[in-house]
């Protein structure tokens, strides 16, 4: 009797959900002007630019649109923001830290640049000091401000930009980190030069380890800024798709086993159930040819695409809580189906398996449930036999997802110095 009530609860709820307008979120003024325009220009150019204020002493700060492009090629519009220490730059230019950012949603209301005041040190919405319905701001800002860097933010294509986001596509979100940065050296108030080191987070941390294998990309002529002088890579708790599926094309029951052992993996929970959702929908916004139905039932697809258009992550998790509670798993077909596509697909969004342009080292936690840490691991095994300089760094104690950006800055704040005066630095990978 229970669950009955439940299924019609449910089926209330949808009918009433279906019979709304499905309207896409209002947006603030720049944003809806970005929204407007058309991706033309060279890769890295600024389309639009507003100056804003930031409480961060000795710093200036801008919102910017900017030319991008995604994992197919296709131009696309990021916004983001570009802050910098005020006064006379030294004559070699100053460094730039491009940052990418954690999950914060797929909507285009869901760009960190759009909070009230996006200039600060990163707020997390799950910590203590969370003040905001999401998570923003720039991790380390007041101290790479003191040292005299320029930082620039990508909110991503498709959080602000308009296009649909293409969430955890890392080929793609690392195009735009690399783009964030070009942007940044070519705007004369921030006084930058070449020499570049990007750092990310989460979703951003994958960008990170996607950038780095992105050699031709960064090598290519005629952006707005060419020959960036890329020095290394922080990235924090990182996802990679691709790696954990990477022999799943050899023959269907591989593809098959591949799919269903990242439903099992993401379906603990209903948030990180909303991750998975989220990763297929933004996978099939890089990838058209594939079809939502093909892993969720057709009510789920329509569920999934509404709602994943007008909200952004955490709201999208107490949606899925709400109108399922745990019976979340009634949004997935009984049996997957059309798994190569979607196999093929997650490989070539992620982190492709070319050797890192720089070093990269990578902080993690041993109780991260959002970013199950074999994802690094494996990615670290896999770059370091093609002769990487990778370094993977347990943070001390018992770490979740959430406390690694903190309890990681002053490590990496010595790591980007040391990178910027050139000290040597010891192949981090396992000697074994």
């Amino acid at each position: 009797m229970r669950k009955l009530l439940s299924t019609l609860i449910i089926g209330s709820t949808l009918a009433f959900s279906f019979a709304a307008v499905n309207a896409n979120p209002s947006m603030p003024p720049f944003y809806a002007d970005v929204m407007k325009m058309t991706p033309e220009g060279k890769l890295g150019q600024v389309i639009k630019q507003e100056k804003i204020i930031t409480p961060v002493k000795g710093a200036q700060a801008w919102k910017i649109a900017y030319i991008s492009s995604d994992v197919a090629g296709r131009a696309t519009i990021s916004t983001g923001l570009v802050v910098a220490p005020v006064g006379q730059a030294p004559k070699e230019g100053r460094p730039v830290l491009a940052w990418a950012h954690g999950t914060t949603g797929t909507a285009q209301n869901c760009g960190p640049s759009q909070v009230t005041n996006p200039v600060v040190p990163l707020n997390q919405y799950f910590l203590v000091g969370g003040n905001s319905w999401t998570d923003y701001g720039i991790p380390n800002l007041e101290e790479f401000i003191k040292e005299g860097y320029v930082i620039v933010a990508t909110d991503y294509q498709g959080l602000g930009g308009g296009g649909k986001h293409q969430y955890a596509v890392a080929g793609s979100n690392g195009r735009d980190l690399i783009n964030s940065a070009r942007a940044a050296i070519s705007m004369k108030d921030t006084g930058a030069g070449k020499r570049t080191i990007f750092y990310g987070w989460s979703q951003g941390g994958g960008a990170t380890i996607a950038a780095a294998s992105l050699g031709d990309y960064l090598k290519k002529k005629g952006a707005v800024t060419d020959d960036l002088q890329v020095l290394g890579f922080v990235a924090m708790a990182p996802d990679d798709a691709g790696v954990m599926i990477q022999n799943a094309t050899k023959d269907q029951a591989s593809a098959d086993k591949a799919i269903n052992g990242l439903i099992q993996l993401f379906s603990d929970n209903v948030f990180n159930f909303s991750h998975f959702t989220m990763t297929m929908w933004g996978t099939q916004a890089a990838y058209p040819n594939l079809k939502l139905s093909d892993l969720f039932t057709d009510q789920g697809s329509k569920v999934i695409d509404q709602v994943l258009l007008n909200k952004c992550m955490h709201v999208t998790s107490d949606t899925f809580n709400y109108t399922y509670g745990n019976q979340f798993k009634t949004l997935l077909r009984d049996k997957p189906v059309n798994t190569m596509p979607w196999v093929k697909a997650l490989i070539d969004g992620s982190v492709l398996p070319v050797k890192p342009v720089a070093p990269v080292v990578i902080y993690w936690g041993t109780k991260d449930t959002a970013v199950p840490p074999i994802m690094h691991e494996l990615y670290q095994k896999q770059m370091c036999a093609m002769g990487g300089n990778i370094e993977r760094i347990q943070l001390p104690g018992e770490q979740t997802h959430f406390s690694t950006p903190g309890l990681s800055a002053p490590m990496y704040l010595t790591w980007v110095k040391d990178r910027l005066a050139g000290k040597p630095l010891p192949n981090g990978c396992p000697k074994s």
